[in-house]
């Protein structure tokens, strides 16, 4: 397929989709579609699910993917509406019963004297997406700031087993939630977090995005297979989706991982969701194994930020 036929398949997807074609690859705020989100699809199959308490599945964060936790970070990755007032009362319900004394959001009853700063990351993208009002989320920055670790990035283990090295999944989810928070235009800590993103990015970076920073082996084969949602799970393709949505320069250091992405690309111009995560979902997107619009989108616009200086 040509560039014009792949745009064309690309806007036969879900409402979401068609959405995010035009706001990310066409350069129109197309609102009428941004609207429909939540009325039709996939936006709302999710919210025609949720329970009359406002949560989804058992509880915050169990059972995992069809928890309100990952339930809201769908609903964020598809673009819903940023002034849904149900997703917006959810989001201070969780505010109101999941604060842990360290100030970010704990998993469960067991766990209130720690938060996990993966999920704080989490959290912070689709609150701060959702328009919280950001003073209800100073503590939860807070929380996230005192967990940088000396080599620069975030690990989610490290008040549970003293972690010495950062984890390339809870980093990229911090990154993901601090870049929400500042997009959301709040100025709270605005030097502190652009320090964290800034180190956060050259831990990704210092690993060519999959490679070990001492030996250069691949740290793992699944950060290259290319699946979505992502979870709190690492790729490369979201890493890259990453660093385009927040505006970064080109590196060098992306080169490897982008001729990767490049070389998944079937010949028709499309690219395959490649795996699934594991887990019971409220309902499937894409299958794992078949053309995907969602990578297909995701590389283009990785590819339109970033291929003319690669």
């Amino acid at each position: 397929m040509n560039n014009e036929q792949i745009i064309k398949w690309l806007l036969e997807g879900d409402v979401s989709i068609q959405y995010q074609v035009h706001k990310d690859l066409l350069g129109n705020e197309r609102r009428d579609l941004q609207n429909r989100i939540e009325k039709e699809g996939w936006g709302k199959q999710f919210l025609s699910i949720q329970r009359s308490d406002g949560h989804w599945g058992d509880r915050f964060y169990q059972p995992k993917w069809t928890s309100t936790h990952y339930t809201l970070l769908d609903l964020r990755i598809l673009n819903l509406r940023p002034e849904n007032e149900t997703v917006q009362n959810t989001i201070n319900l969780i505010l109101e019963s999941q604060k842990a004394t360290d100030g970010g959001i704990r998993l469960g009853p067991s766990t209130s004297h720690y938060s996990d700063v993966c999920v704080n990351g989490m959290f912070l993208n689709y609150a701060s997406y959702f328009k919280t009002d950001e003073k209800k989320l100073h503590s939860v920055v807070d929380s996230i700031l005192n967990e940088i670790m000396p080599d620069g990035g975030f690990n989610c283990v490290t008040t549970r087993n003293g972690a010495k090295h950062s984890s390339l999944h809870s980093t990229i989810s911090v990154l993901e939630g601090l870049n929400e928070f500042q997009r959301s235009g709040s100025l709270y800590r605005n030097d502190d977090i652009l320090q964290a993103k800034t180190s956060a990015e050259e831990f990704i970076l210092i690993h060519q995005l999959f490679r070990s920073d001492r030996t250069g082996a691949i740290i793992s084969k699944d950060f290259l297979k290319l699946s979505y949602p992502g979870r709190w799970k690492y790729d490369i393709l979201r890493a890259m989706d990453y660093f385009q949505n927040a505006k970064c320069d080109w590196d060098k250091r992306m080169k490897e991982a982008l001729d990767v992405i490049k070389k998944k690309g079937k010949p028709n111009g499309t690219w395959n969701m490649q795996a699934a995560h594991p887990g019971k979902v409220h309902f499937v997107m894409e299958k794992a194994g078949t053309a995907s619009r969602w990578n297909t989108l995701r590389a283009l616009r990785v590819f339109k930020h970033f291929d003319p200086k690669a």
